[in-house]
């Protein structure tokens, strides 16, 4: 996770102005309207066709008490989705199923046991951990209730998904056709008629719902007709012709009209209509585009993964990234989700992430899988997968020159790995869903690695084994992982010297950071990030990390049994973040964080036991940000003459009790602003 100075973020919003992303939006404002927008645009179709289609599968799930289970079907990219969220949010569907509604992305490599349990839990109101087919049986009826099955790809897993229960309905989605006896009526999506076609196109291109009288009419009607009355294609190919020179309008129509008709046995065609939108970009950002094809589907990408990994692999700063990821959104090539303090100066990248259409998904793997698989820049598995596959084993006695290697398996084992060579990769993502996991022994073949992002999809922390390989990754600066039981960390097995970033993630630490084995400046003598979040088992910070002198930013969030500080942290010389939000067990700040003297941004929000800030808060003379909403237990702050040398504050945001208190301190303090928080909750991360 990563944090910028005031400065950068005003470097930020000037580059943003100059390189004309949007209208010049910075991050903050970009990231609001992606929000608002998300919602309504995700497929893209609005109007008639979308109410006609709604009452049609309203009608089907609330007046047929014989159907049980009920079908959206249509081509990727029509509006499946958006449909089935605007019917969630129905006023009368809502009050039918009594606000039980649980809507679930199944995917083409889904975890079925994870996703029957989730079901089985909703339905019973249990927690969904002790399912059987004798629970099945035994269960009786229980209120209405409705599950939501997204992006369904096989019979099979539908089946496994369906629990034929009284008064519980079923909402499939998919882009197959599945019998009768399983899904018992379907709506067929129905493709925009060409006037709702028009008005699609029209605010993506033009920004109004009409033809501008300044454009070409006829050949803004050719462009449309080659849509096809298809919403995402309208939405992007739209967006990618928005400000261009009419001879380009011109070049889009002639290979548009190239194509064969859409239809469900044409998406290859979908797919090379859509590649017009990614070869008006410029090419640094085409490449940012190609490379999310390297994240599993239907999952949201941590921002500051994204980030990490550009900033490692096309020579760009951290600024420069975010401006490529502003360009992509703007031509709804993806989509920004956040949470309510993400665009805030000093914000967390964790905060936001990235979400992807699938069929831009698929754009991106159609647009990497060209060429000989050992000279692929992006070697790329495309789902989740029991085994490697094939065509690498079958080329593995040649050496794979990929710049990013992303594997997506379950369990591996090391009699599951072969032998394969990567002297030019940069950058590997290990994505996989178990409890137990062998690290690929070709990391030891991978001399220019900078990037290492490890993530478990399962439901438990898996055990990583052969950690060992972290032994030769002399040119790593960055370190992702998540959901796992992160090893015993020691100078011998993990010298990593050029480590820059690293951040665990809902992972098991307190092996690793064990004091009496661990020296983390001669393990990381470079480190200047470090995140620790949601690892509930982190309960003291070990006394060594004080001495890490490169340390700038520090990030211990979310972990509730995390009861103290080291009493040295003092010797943080170059920290400049200090995020410690939602340690409910933390009942007290050191005195010495007096002493840092470079500090900017502190986070104590959600420490609900926090008993009071120091005195020695006041000492802080470079602090620009202080967030300390939701500290219940702090009515009273530092007297006022400790606090007025805070001359360099600029911002705080705190909770009514302690509004006054600050607020009189603005008269000392000239530029600073003093906010009361909103309140704002959600468990929407939970189900990611």
């Amino acid at each position: 996770m990563r944090f910028e100075t005031m400065e950068r973020f005003n470097r930020l919003e000037q580059r943003l102005d100059s390189m004309k992303t949007g209208s010049g939006r910075w991050v903050e404002e970009a990231v609001k309207r992606m929000e608002v927008e998300g919602d309504s645009n995700l497929g893209g179709f609005s109007g008639i066709g979308l109410e006609l289609g709604k009452d049609k599968v309203k009608k089907m799930m609330i007046e047929r008490d014989d159907l049980n289970v009920v079908g959206i079907w249509g081509i990727g990219g029509s509006g499946k989705t958006t449909l089935a969220n605007e019917i969630c949010r129905d006023n009368q569907v809502q009050s039918y199923f009594n606000n039980r509604i649980l809507f679930l992305t199944v995917s083409q490599s889904p975890d079925l046991e994870q996703l029957r349990a989730k079901i089985w839990g909703f339905i019973t109101g249990n927690e969904p951990l002790n399912y059987t087919r004798k629970s099945q049986c035994e269960w009786g009826s229980g209120p209405q209730a409705l599950v939501v099955l997204d992006d369904v790809w096989s019979l099979p897993v539908l089946e496994q998904l369906i629990f034929r229960v009284p008064t519980y309905k079923t909402l499939v989605i998919s882009r197959f056709k599945f019998p009768r006896r399983v899904v018992n009526e379907v709506y067929e999506v129905e493709l925009l008629e060409e006037d709702e076609s028009m008005s699609l196109f029209c605010r993506s291109a033009f920004g109004q719902n009409s033809i501008p009288l300044t454009a070409n009419e006829t050949l803004v009607k050719q462009i449309v007709d080659e849509c096809k009355g298809l919403p995402l294609a309208l939405k992007v190919i739209g967006a990618s012709l928005q400000d261009q020179p009419e001879m380009y309008w011109i070049n889009a129509r002639k290979r548009l009209s190239r194509g064969e008709l859409i239809c469900e046995s044409h998406e290859n065609k979908l797919l090379d209509r859509m590649a017009i939108s990614v070869e008006c970009l410029k090419k640094k950002v085409k490449e940012c585009f190609m490379d999310l094809g390297s994240f599993p589907e239907d999952k949201k990408i941590p921002l500051d993964v994204l980030v990490n990994m550009w900033v490692e692999i096309h020579n760009i700063d951290e600024e420069e990234a975010f401006t490529i990821l502003m360009e992509l959104s703007d031509k709804n090539l993806l989509t920004l989700v956040k949470d309510a303090r993400a665009g805030e100066a000093y914000c967390s990248y964790h905060e936001i992430c990235v979400t992807q259409h699938d069929v831009l998904r698929d754009l991106a793997l159609h647009l990497s899988n060209k060429g000989e698989v050992n000279e692929r820049k992006r070697l790329l598995m495309p789902r989740r997968d029991t085994e490697l596959p094939r065509d690498w084993e079958k080329n593995a006695d040649q050496p794979f020159n990929a710049q990013i290697v992303s594997v997506h398996t379950g369990e591996m084992r090391e009699m599951d790995w072969f032998h394969m060579e990567f002297p030019k990769t940069e950058v590997l993502i290990l994505n996989f869903c178990s409890d137990k996991y062998f690290l690929p022994p070709f990391i030891d073949d991978m001399p220019k690695l900078r990037a290492l992002i490890v993530i478990n999809h399962g439901t438990t922390e898996a055990t990583l084994e052969n950690f060992s390989v972290f032994t030769n990754l002399a040119n790593l600066r960055s370190l992702w992982l998540e959901k796992v039981s992160v090893p015993q960390l020691s100078n011998a097995t993990v010298p990593l010297r050029n480590l820059r970033k690293l951040s665990m993630v809902l992972c098991k630490v307190s092996n690793s950071l064990d004091p009496a084995v661990l020296d983390l400046p001669q393990i990381f003598p470079r480190l200047s990030e470090l995140v620790i979040d949601h690892c509930d088992d982190l309960v003291k910070i070990p006394l060594s990390i004080c001495k890490v002198n490169s340390l700038q930013s520090l990030s211990l969030t979310n972990c509730h049994r995390l009861r103290e500080l080291p009493a040295d942290l003092d010797m943080l010389k170059k920290l400049q973040i200090l995020r410690l939000s939602a340690c409910p067990e933390l009942k007290m700040l050191p005195p010495s964080i007096g002493e840092l003297v470079g500090l900017k941004y502190l986070d104590i929000s959600e420490c609900v036991n926090l008993k009071c800030l120091p005195k020695e808060v006041g000492k802080l003379v470079s602090l620009e940000k202080i967030d300390m909403r939701d500290c219940l237990q702090i009515v009273n702050l530092p007297t006022h003459a400790a606090l007025s040398n805070l001359k360099s504050l600029q911002r705080v945001i705190c909770d009514d009790e302690v509004f006054g208190q600050w607020r009189n301190l603005e008269k000392t303090v000239p530029n600073l602003h003093v906010q009361i928080a909103e309140k704002w909750y959600s468990l929407d991360w939970l189900n990611s």
